[in-house]
């Protein structure tokens, strides 16, 4: 249960554009208050006084900004849908009918710049505080958060505003703030999250203001053992990201967080399954996740694109004999004629048209699960993943991840020695947490209207699990150890399947994702038209000095 604000500071300051300087300053305060008494989709109500940042509690801004961890409607719509799966190859384009992704930037870019005066009203408040070990804790959750909604948009976008925004509530002088660049926001980050790692105390004692402000952790319900392990958990994630650019400093962070055994998130152990992850899982929060839904009923043009087609099956029999990952099943399911067929990544002219009903409601109905429309010739995304707003994840980081990043990490010798056997431990344990993460997802899985159930429904084929996926995939089927780094991209690129900007940082940072056609070269995202208009001088000199606004424009942690 969640409060979820409509607009931020800037996108109130962009409707109010046409109306005088002196005019909206003198109103700014009764438009906040009035934009804080609404509530977005998606999320019920929590907070008991939410009317002002003067009466609100710690716990429920902070609610709020765990909040806007969740994908926009419009993100999801017109930026996941129509831009990231076509650019990551994880999903087939069928269509391309909308080129409206300003409304998909407007809504990421107002998402993180209304929640930061939230997150800098309540570093103000602790800063005040005496400093004991469950305000440190505070601290470090409120520093962990705001550095995973960071890193997300700058991955994006490149330079944004950081240092200087979200303290317009503060002063005036800050409601344009200026750009900073990408590399110094992420040191700025992972010195945070380092300071985090540092300070978080598992121990400290329930006492206020702490106690009342865990009851608020929608994340981890106040274990700070797993709030240290995500703290980590992105520290490896970033620095890695950044080791083509800066090998010195990322290397003595991956070294810190490996060689120093850092606790981070698990995906598989030496004794078996532990399947740790970050998500919001609507049930058990309170909300039901119908932005998702939403964003493939309409939008309708994706497809199983042949590209994943091929990482799934070993042939293109249309019975799914040759399916060895149970991710497809997951992921993906039949057409009207019960058939496998994937859309072609790369579609030629005499390419037949796609269509059907294949994200519609009528198949949340008894019996009517089938029916697809005569017109649904492709593979549509797996109802199940679509449609379930109560027990499918929003995921924001899977243990899996962790194990690939360490593979990667001893592969190339990347902040700890290389060693090659570590290496395929790690990715071995990587394919187990992934496929055993996703299949125990599925089988709890439930549409909210029949409740029918995965296993039920669809359910997985004997046989289907993480050895038949090794046997595939194994690094023993590598025939170089170029083949070898590239199981191991692939592999972590399904992982990633519902996190579709991860997979889209993979394929620019590594270009070594699997791809039909040539290398991805679509490196970032256009500022939002509002952010053009608004801080114009700023975003002017921004985009100057990164070459351009253009998608081809790579942003700095990618190689050149």
């Amino acid at each position: 249960m969640f409060r979820n604000y409509d607009l931020g500071m800037k996108k109130i300051l962009k409707h109010h554009l046409n109306m005088k300087w002196s005019c909206r300053v003198a109103g700014l305060f009764l438009i906040l208050v009035i934009s804080l008494a609404s509530c977005r989709k998606d999320f019920e109500e929590i907070n008991s006084d939410p009317n002002s940042f003067t009466t609100a509690s710690d716990g429920s801004l902070f609610n709020e900004v765990i909040s806007t961890l969740q994908p926009g409607w419009n993100e999801q719509f017109y930026v996941n849908n129509e831009i990231l799966y076509k650019q990551t190859q994880m999903a087939a384009l069928t269509k391309e009918e909308w080129g409206n992704l300003a409304l998909g930037t407007e809504e990421i870019w107002g998402n993180y710049y209304g929640a930061l005066p939230e997150i800098r009203e309540l570093e103000s408040r602790f800063s005040k505080y005496d400093t004991t070990a469950g305000v440190l804790n505070m601290k470090a959750m409120l520093k962990i958060t705001k550095a995973m909604k960071t890193f997300k948009v700058t991955d994006l976008f490149g330079d944004i505003p950081f240092s200087m925004a979200g303290f317009g509530f503060q002063n005036l002088e800050f409601l344009r703030p200026r750009f900073d660049k990408q590399r110094d926001i992420y040191l700025a980050l992972l010195d945070d999250l380092k300071w985090a790692d540092e300070n978080i105390d598992a121990t400290a004692p329930l006492v206020e203001p702490y106690k009342s402000f865990i009851g608020f952790d929608r994340l981890f319900q106040g274990d700070m053992k797993m709030w240290r392990k995500l703290a980590n958990s992105l520290r490896l994630r970033h620095a890695m990201r950044m080791a083509e650019k800066e090998p010195v400093i990322a290397g003595g962070i991956i070294s810190d967080v490996i060689e120093n055994n850092k606790p981070v998130l698990v995906g598989y152990s030496f004794t078996g399954p532990v399947l740790e992850s970050v998500c919001l899982w609507p049930a058990a929060i309170g909300f039901k996740n119908e932005s998702l839904v939403w964003s493939f009923s309409e939008h309708k043009n994706l497809r199983m694109g042949s590209n994943i087609w091929h990482l799934f099956s070993s042939n293109d029999s249309t019975s799914g004999t040759g399916i060895f990952d149970p991710r497809a099943c997951i992921f993906f399911e039949t057409n009207n004629k019960s058939e496998w067929a994937p859309y072609p990544q790369i579609p030629e002219a005499t390419t037949p048209s796609e269509g059907g009903i294949p994200y519609a409601s009528q198949r949340d109905v008894e019996g009517s699960f089938s029916i697809k429309g005569e017109t649904c010739l492709y593979s549509p995304f797996n109802y199940f993943i679509i449609a379930d707003i109560n027990y499918m994840p929003i995921v924001l980081f899977t243990g899996a991840e962790i194990h690939f990043l360490k593979a990667e990490a001893y592969f190339r010798g990347i902040g700890v020695a290389m060693n090659k056997d570590f290496a395929d431990n790690e990715y071995m344990n990587g394919i187990n947490s992934s496929v055993g993460w996703w299949m125990k997802t599925a089988e709890n899985s439930k549409l909210p209207g029949s409740g029918m159930t995965f296993p039920e429904t669809i359910g997985i084929p004997k046989g289907l699990n993480a050895s038949s996926v090794m046997n595939q995939y194994g690094s023993w089927n590598a025939k170089t150890e170029e083949e070898k780094l590239e199981f191991i991209y692939t592999q972590w690129m399904l992982d990633a399947f519902r996190q579709p900007w991860e997979a889209y940082a993979l394929a620019r940072r590594t270009g070594k994702t699997p791809h039909e056609g040539p290398v991805i070269s679509h490196y970032r995202l256009p500022y939002p038209p509002s952010e053009v208009e608004y801080n114009s001088a700023n975003c002017a000199q921004a985009i100057s000095s990164q070459g351009g606004d253009g998608s081809g424009i790579k942003i700095w942690w990618i190689p050149n």
